[in-house]
C-alpha cells in the first residue's frame, strides 16, 4: 500500500488507538466516512470539524486519559471513533477530543512524575518548570485556549446542545456510595437547567460542587473560559477490557448527542443527590494516615467527633460542626497535596425552567 494509500485509509480510531500508545504522529486532515474532518491539533489533540453544522449547536472539548490508569473513559472515546469511522456519526458541532497524558497511558498508572490534574494554571509556581507533565499541561492549556477562544460562546439557559461544554472524563480509585457522579467546579458561572437534565439522562448519580478554585482542567475551562465545564467520575478504575461499559451506555449516548450537535437524552434531576466541599484535607508531613480503612467508599459518612486524619506536623484532623462525607480519599499524596475533600449534603439548585 503506498503512503497517499495508507493517509486515505487512516480512521480517527488510528488516530486515537496511536495517541494512547504514545505514538502519535502528524497527520493532515482527514474526511471522516459520515462527514466532517479530523484535524491534528498535536499530539492526541484531534479537533473534530463539521462539513455543516447543525444550527444553534454548541462545541464541546472531550478529554479522557488525564490520568494514565483511567481506561473507561478512553474506551468511551475510541467507541465514539468507531462510530464515526462506521458512518454510524455524524459530526454536527466543533469537538475537541483529548487524549490527555499518553505516556501514563502506556505505563499503565496515575501519572509519571506528578499529578498532571493539579498543574492546569498559569501560576508561575506551576508553570514552565521541568518534568512531562508540566509540559504537557501547558500544551493542553493552549490547545484549549485556542479552541475556546474560536468556539467558546456564553452559555444557553434554555438548551444543553447549545451550551458549550467541557465533560473531563475520569474514574475514581476506589469505589463509591455513588458510582458515577459529577464534579462541578468552582466559578462564577451557574449551570443551566437544562444541562443538570442531561447530566440525569447521562446516568450521574450525584454532584459534588468544590468551594474554591483549583487547578483542575475542567476548572480551567470554567473559570479561565466561562465554559460550563465539569470532572465526571464514572465507575472505578480497570484495566483495558474490565470496565462495565453496558452502565455507561448512558454517557456514552451523551458524547455522541455532543458531537452530532442535538439534544442528548434528559431525565428527571430531582433524584440527583448533591454535595458541596466543605474543607481540604492536606497531607502536611511524611508522617501522614487516614483515620479510616483504606477501602471506605467515596462519599461515606464520618460523624462529629470522628479522627478523619493524623500528621505528624498538621495533628489530627477532627469532624466538627456537622457530619461530613469524605470523597477522594488517598494517604499516599505527595507532601502539600491534597488527601480528601470533606463535602456536606446541600440544597438542590433550581432544577425547573423558569
Amino acid at each position: 500500500m503506498s503512503s497517499r494509500d495508507e493517509a486515505a485509509a487512516l480512521g480517527l480510531s488510528d488516530i486515537l488507538q496511536a495517541a494512547m500508545a504514545d505514538r502519535a504522529e502528524p497527520f493532515e486532515p482527514i474526511a471522516l466516512a459520515g462527514g466532517g474532518q479530523a484535524i491534528d491539533r498535536g499530539p492526541g489533540l484531534i479537533e473534530l470539524v463539521p462539513d455543516r453544522p447543525r444550527p444553534g449547536a454548541a462545541a464541546s472539548v472531550l478529554s479522557a486519559g488525564i490520568h494514565g490508569n483511567e481506561t473507561a473513559p478512553l474506551e468511551l472515546l475510541l467507541g465514539l471513533a468507531d462510530a464515526l469511522d462506521a458512518r454510524r456519526l455524524q459530526v454536527g458541532a466543533p469537538t475537541l477530543l483529548i487524549i490527555g497524558h499518553p505516556a501514563a497511558i502506556v505505563a499503565g498508572t496515575r501519572y509519571i512524575d506528578t499529578n498532571l490534574n493539579r498543574l492546569f494554571t498559569h501560576e508561575p509556581a506551576a508553570s514552565g518548570l521541568p518534568g512531562q507533565e508540566y509540559a504537557r499541561a501547558e500544551a493542553l492549556m493552549a490547545t484549549v485556549d485556542a479552541f475556546w477562544g474560536q468556539h467558546g460562546t456564553p452559555a444557553s439557559a434554555a438548551d444543553q446542545a447549545a451550551t458549550p461544554l467541557h465533560l473531563d472524563l475520569h474514574t475514581a480509585i476506589r469505589a463509591s456510595r455513588y458510582p458515577r457522579f459529577a464534579v462541578e467546579p468552582f466559578a462564577d458561572l451557574a449551570t443551566p437547567q437544562p444541562v443538570w437534565r442531561a447530566i440525569v439522562g447521562a446516568g450521574l448519580q450525584a454532584v459534588l460542587s468544590q468551594h474554591a478554585p483549583s487547578p483542575t482542567f475542567s476548572h480551567y475551562s470554567r473559570a479561565q473560559h466561562g465554559v460550563v465545564a465539569f470532572t465526571l467520575e464514572l465507575g472505578r478504575v480497570a484495566a483495558f477490557g474490565d470496565n462495565d461499559l453496558a452502565a455507561l451506555r448512558p454517557m456514552a449516548d451523551w458524547l455522541a448527542a455532543r458531537v452530532e450537535g442535538r439534544p442528548a437524552h434528559e431525565a428527571d434531576p430531582n433524584g440527583l443527590a448533591f454535595f458541596r466541599v466543605a474543607s481540604e484535607l492536606r497531607r502536611v508531613s511524611d508522617d501522614f494516615e487516614l483515620g479510616f480503612a483504606e477501602d471506605v467508599a467515596n462519599f461515606t459518612p464520618f460523624a462529629v467527633g470522628t479522627v478523619i486524619a493524623r500528621d505528624g506536623e498538621a495533628g489530627e484532623t477532627v469532624v466538627a460542626e456537622a457530619p461530613v462525607y469524605v470523597v477522594f480519599p488517598n494517604a499516599r499524596v505527595e507532601r502539600g497535596a491534597r488527601a480528601a475533600l470533606l463535602a456536606r449534603p446541600v440544597a438542590a439548585p433550581a432544577l425547573t425552567s423558569a
